[in-house]
């Protein structure tokens, strides 16, 4: 039975305010029909599979790249993001150091935060528009255990060398000029961030992948992925070079559930509130804000002067995590709309429009990798625990270093074929990520109330990344 195409633009339009906003623009790319044959084939229509292309097809124009995307561009967690492109590396500091030293670590922190600009750069290149703005983030502790938090990471980055131009602490009063944010008593600002509509950047890179010669399959899912191709719904695909880009959805795919453990991040999204009160919170649009509870929120002000804010502590389902029915909860639906209240008061009365979710990967470690063997032609790039935007432009422009033989600093990073060992296996996985959110929901309830630093995270130590 063939679905109406109506009815697929309505089922991606739910996906998230950001799919809602393409609306029409949505109809689906045409699906492979008959077996091919190419040079790199791509699997996964996101952010990591569309800048390894995209870089491929720049450095490297007469190649035949092929990206199979088994829904629509963007539909996974690239399309249901907060819409941060920040910097901060996918990854413990302190693990990559222990295995490369803290000058890889410090390379490595660097590179992401000139990901930044890179990514603006492409967006100004490519003509994509999709409200890319530059304002930085402001991370507001409202409590004495954040503030502790705050100022203890604060003098480790600065004592390790992992500070950025223009990163530095504030005081209460200090803040206001980025945001109003109640019981603020201290706060850290990096210029190392811009807001952006992520499913207008992702379709738009997928442009101009298109534009550059790259062919995008959709509705073309990938059932095994293998040395000399990807056999797929629609056919086979051979290929010297098979790159798997397919982050949380990796954990459906034969022989690899237990790789990474898909955690759900949830948003909500207001109604575009008025100037008055935007002057009242004190944000300028593209502007990004988050906090230092365990649980923290993340929000952002869209174009369109939206309150977007997501944040972690949806439910994981031992049976099937990565169920579309996980993608909206109403208790943490309820927990967000406290959060803009206590927040951003000034919004509290604005309705909230849309709800959503999308599945992040998590690594045992909890640091990314990009992987490649030259033998087999397979490679790889994953596992940025929520924060992928910036860490995927750098994977693509790896993978694509890595798949041509280019002898750059990228190839060297410490996230370059780090192997992370499995998660255990269930119901273990499970019991890890209800003690994760569990008992850091409880820490932010007590610090909340008590005003005293929670010692109860330690008990989760053992699941959490060094340091």
């Amino acid at each position: 039975m063939t679905t109406h195409p109506d009815a697929t633009i309505g089922r991606y339009r739910s996906k998230s305010l950001w799919f809602d906003q393409v609306g029409d623009e949505l109809i689906r790319r045409a699906g492979l029909a008959r077996d091919v044959d190419c040079d790199v084939a791509i699997v996964g229509g996101g952010f990591t599979g569309l800048w390894t292309a995209y870089y491929l097809s720049v450095h490297a124009p007469q190649l035949r790249i092929v990206v199979l995307e088994a829904e629509t561009v963007g539909f996974g967690a690239s399309g249901r993001n907060g819409g941060w492109a920040g910097g901060g590396i996918a990854g413990s500091q302190r693990r990559y150091a222990q295995r490369h030293g803290w000058d890889a670590a410090r390379r490595a922190v660097a590179e992401s935060n000139a990901a930044v600009h890179e990514i603006g750069a492409v967006v100004s290149a490519e003509e994509i528009d999709c409200d890319f703005s530059r304002q930085g983030t402001l991370v507001a502790a409202t409590s004495r255990p954040q503030a502790d938090r705050l100022r203890s990471w604060f003098d480790d980055q600065r004592a390790q060398g992992m500070l950025g131009d223009g990163e530095r602490l504030l005081g209460p009063g200090e803040c206001t000029q980025f945001a109003n944010v109640p019981s603020t008593q201290l706060g850290f600002y990096t210029p190392y961030c811009a807001g952006i509509q992520p499913v207008r950047l992702v379709r738009g890179l997928a442009h101009a992948c298109e534009r550059r010669g790259v062919t995008v399959f959709e509705g073309t899912a990938a059932v095994a992925i293998r040395q000399g191709g990807v056999e797929t719904t629609r056919g086979l695909v051979r290929a010297r070079y098979v790159v798997r880009a397919t982050e949380s959805y990796t954990t459906l795919l034969p022989g690899q559930k237990r790789r990474y453990l898909p955690l759900t991040s949830l948003m909500v999204a207001t109604a575009p509130v008025s100037q008055r009160q935007w002057d009242e919170i004190g944000m300028a649009p593209g502007m990004t804000v988050k906090d230092k509870h365990h649980l923290f929120f993340y929000a952002q002000r869209t174009k369109d002067d939206r309150l977007v804010i997501g944040g972690r502590g949806a439910p994981y389902s031992l049976r099937a995590p990565m169920a579309e029915s996980r993608e909206t909860n109403d208790d943490v639906r309820d927990r967000l709309v406290r959060t803009i209240a206590a927040n951003f008061p000034a919004a509290a009365t604005a309705p909230v429009t849309h709800h959503w979710g999308g599945t992040l990967a998590v690594p045992r470690d909890w640091c990314m990798s990009v992987s490649i063997d030259h033998r087999t032609g397979l490679a790889s790039a994953g596992g940025y625990s929520g924060h992928g935007v910036v860490a995927t432009n750098i994977a693509g422009r790896t993978l694509a270093d890595l798949v041509l033989g280019r002898d750059t600093p990228l190839v060297t990073m410490p996230w370059v074929n780090h192997r992370s060992r499995s998660w255990e296996p269930e119901p273990i996985r499970y019991l890890a990520s209800q003690a994760i959110v569990g008992i850091t929901g409880s820490a932010d309830g007590y610090e909340d109330r008590h005003e005293r630093t929670a010692r109860r995270t330690s008990l989760i130590k053992p699941f959490l990344p060094p340091g």
